[in-house]
């Protein structure tokens, strides 16, 4: 097809892929028989759906659809499932323990996360709310939140109510997703409440559908107009997207990036660290100068969170530790991401270093998060095939486990304290 119609944001929309068979179809000899049957009993075992649209299909390299990473992140595939460590669950952060109204979670004092839409132009296999987004599963029921203006307007009322409340982050699903319309609608009610001086809009969109931003000028306009209406009052709107490979990253999202810098829109990334995509020095760091060189600051890596199904993308505190320690330095410092773990059960971000107590062995790190809950403390399990021998073993035995978590609690100092999330 010719370069007009790939970029047309309507056209990426209307032949993403939705279901397994339309992949299969579409691929045909593009990958071997064996594959296909390897992604249809991944998908039958996998909490997300998919959907992926062309320009994302186009970024795989389907001569080596094992090894690639973009491939890792949104099709599974059933041969290298691992079973789900014991530790895991579908809310891994307790976010739904937090929510005051349906879709709005309060956890820190000043912050609020508001889940607008249940939607995504991906769904990404590793997503921390595979318990809500996108539709129910063999494995899942999902919650859903869907974008009715009553659900909306109790949580803007919420806001309203809590003078203390500075910080929203505009998340869901995403908001790509949300129309031009909507979009403005729910960015203007926002910066309408005195007491909020800042909005995060959060979006995979600019890694897996830049043209979007390119050619529905009405979406972009509706975000560069809230931005430039808060900044008058005294109000920032900035743009929290989630590139997580350097393969993500094409002239398309470089154009895309030029044009919401040059209309004065901040643009800040969160990646998730993950098994086989981004887990080795030169990755991280090749992803983190290519973001800066589009105008986009590295902020977050995270510590994959501990959800069910996808077992074999997480990574151990350790190895993650060590891959910080290889990424800093390596440019400047407001240019270097914070790598953090969202601590279970409702901690809230961590530095990875901040742990109270880390056993190797075991794979248990103990946190706490004193601002949030100062009586609790919150537990990090590391996935079970990278344990060494001893651990795994003791692992193998159900009569072990509370035992372990208690053994790493007492060495922390913390037994007066109180599990954010029972074992």
């Amino acid at each position: 097809m010719d370069e007009a119609t790939f970029l047309d944001p309507k056209f990426q929309n209307k032949h993403s892929v939705t279901s397994p068979e339309a992949l299969q179809q579409l691929l045909g000899d593009l990958a071997s028989p064996e594959f296909l049957e390897d992604v249809a009993a991944g998908f039958a075992q996998a909490p997300m759906n998919v959907r992926l649209s062309p320009y994302i299909l186009s970024r795989i390299d389907w001569t080596n659809p094992y090894e690639d990473p973009i491939r890792r992140q949104f099709v599974p595939v059933a041969s290298t499932r691992l079973p789900d460590h014991p530790g895991l669950r579908f809310d891994s952060l307790g976010e739904q323990d937090d929510s005051p109204t349906n879709g709005l979670v309060h956890r820190y004092p000043d912050k609020v996360l508001f889940l607008a839409l249940d939607v995504c132009p991906v769904y990404c296999r590793f997503c921390t709310r595979s318990y809500a987004i996108g539709g129910s599963t063999d494995t899942v029921d999902k919650e859903g939140y869907k974008p009715k203006p009553e659900r909306w307007h109790k949580g803007l009322a919420y806001i309203a109510s809590r003078p203390e409340v500075e910080d929203v982050v505009l998340s869901g699903g995403d908001a790509f997703m949300l129309p031009a319309r909507k979009l403005r609608e729910l960015l203007m009610s926002l910066l309408a409440i005195p007491h909020v001086r800042r909005v995060r809009v959060a979006s995979k969109g600019p890694a897996v559908m830049p043209m979007k931003i390119l050619g529905d000028t009405d979406w972009t306009d509706a975000l560069c107009d809230a931005v430039d209406h808060g900044r008058k009052q005294g109000q920032e709107v900035c743009l929290h997207t989630h590139f997580n490979t350097p393969e993500e990253i094409s002239y398309i999202s470089r154009d895309a990036m030029d044009l919401l810098f040059q209309r004065g829109v901040k643009v800040r990334n969160q990646s998730v660290l993950i098994r086989g995509v981004n887990d080795d020095p030169a990755r991280m760091t090749t992803l983190v100068k290519r973001l800066s060189a589009i105008n986009v600051q590295p902020y977050y890596v995270y510590q994959h969170d501990m959800v069910k199904g996808v077992e074999e993308l997480r990574t151990s505190l350790a190895d993650s530790i060590e891959l910080e320690r290889w990424v800093r330095g390596t440019t400047a410092g407001f240019n270097t991401p914070t790598f953090v773990t969202d601590a279970p059960g409702g901690g809230g971000k961590r530095d990875l270093h901040s742990f109270d107590y880390y056993d190797e062995t075991t794979g248990i790190s103990i946190y706490r998060s004193p601002s949030v809950d100062p009586d609790q403390y919150y537990v990090y399990f590391d996935p079970l095939d990278r344990l060494p021998a001893a651990g795994r073993r003791r692992w193998a035995d159900p009569d072990e486990h509370a035992r372990m978590v208690k053994e790493a609690v007492l060495a922390a100092g913390l037994s007066g304290f109180e599990p954010a999330t029972p074992m």
